[in-house]
């Protein structure tokens, strides 16, 4: 592992500790704390990240071979497991979601950038931006479609009402769109068509926003980690994270070689699926109030299991190619 991957991967555990330890202390003792900021986060600091991010998306130039061999499975591996779920009748309506969202959402900003930076250099840089570009524009897209389709079921029922189709997906079609993450995406794609750039007082303000999600992302980690623990949540978080970490890419590393991907564009795609949990789980956990210990737990252990099973990936990439 360089030095590089190494001392994000410190600084992403320093900062969770920084969180877990803030947690001990009264003033953001209980989970409260933890949902607070990871509101911030997903109502300011995240759509303006994505918005900014959309908006300057150069559709022209993506590698869209590439990409299709990483979302194609990804996705496919997102709904397996959502549909997987969803049979087992979970407690929540929302826990299908976020369960899928933790097996597939991976840390491909903080960790995945400087990992492709220090492995692949600039022209696997490039690809790999590409897929961060569209990441979590098209998995909580689906994502967020799907769990409001569950509430909306879930609310009818226990109005002890009959599901109307025509309800449903006017329910659905409405909470999906006026989302905190689904509408700064749609607005910031409106954007990009324009083919206006944003003006600068406005890109600073939305860059210094979305520069805040990472740490208070990783901070609520922590508050939530203090709060929950890993007690009784991590025999599930243990399954979502070998999910993240050896089925997905696998996946990705099967449809990207029989697609003909060779050398540098599947060493990339393999390990953008390779990297482990996003903090967009827990914050996605949080905002439907689901799933939020294992979501943490699978955060922390997939990020640890992540410096085992990283260099396994990239030996057998290297070796197809």
């Amino acid at each position: 592992m360089s030095p590089l991957i190494f001392l994000k991967l410190l600084a992403i555990f320093v900062t969770i500790g920084i969180g877990w330890a803030a947690g001990r202390c009264k003033p953001f003792a209980g989970g409260e704390a933890a949902r607070i900021l990871s509101n911030a986060a997903f109502y300011v600091f995240a759509p303006a990240l994505l918005f900014r991010a959309t908006a300057r998306i150069d559709l022209g130039t993506l590698p869209w071979q590439a990409l299709g061999a990483f979302f194609v499975p990804v996705v496919g591996w997102m709904l397996l497991v959502y549909l997987q779920q969803r049979r087992c009748r979970a407690a929540a309506a929302a826990q299908p979601a976020v369960r899928a969202i933790t097996a597939s959402f991976g840390n491909n900003a903080q960790l995945g950038i400087p990992m492709a930076a220090a492995l692949f250099g600039e022209i696997g840089l490039q690809l790999h931006l590409s897929i961060v570009s569209l990441h979590a524009l098209i998995l909580l897209t689906v994502l967020t479609l799907l769990v409001e389709r569950d509430l909306a079921h879930a609310m009818a029922r226990d109005a002890g009402t009959p599901a109307s189709l025509s309800r449903t997906l006017l329910l659905t079609a409405r909470n999906t769109v006026i989302h905190p993450i689904v509408l700064p995406v749609l607005a910031g794609m409106a954007w990009n068509l324009t083919g206006a750039p944003i003006p600068g007082p406005i890109d600073e303000v939305l860059q210094m926003l979305g520069t805040a999600v990472v740490p208070l992302c990783l901070v609520a980690i922590g508050l939530s980690l203090g709060h929950y623990g890993l007690r009784g949540a991590a025999g599930p978080a243990m399954l979502l994270a070998a999910a993240k970490l050896l089925a997905q890419p696998a996946l990705v590393l099967a449809v990207g070689y029989g697609m003909g991907l060779r050398g540098l564009a599947l060493a990339v795609i393999v390990m953008a699926a390779a990297m482990p949990t996003g903090s967009n789980a827990l914050m996605f956990a949080q905002r439907y109030r689901s799933g939020e210990a294992e979501a943490t737990a699978a955060i922390v252990i997939s990020t640890l299991a992540f410096a085992a099973t990283a260099p396994l990936w990239l030996l057998l990439t290297q070796w197809l190619s």
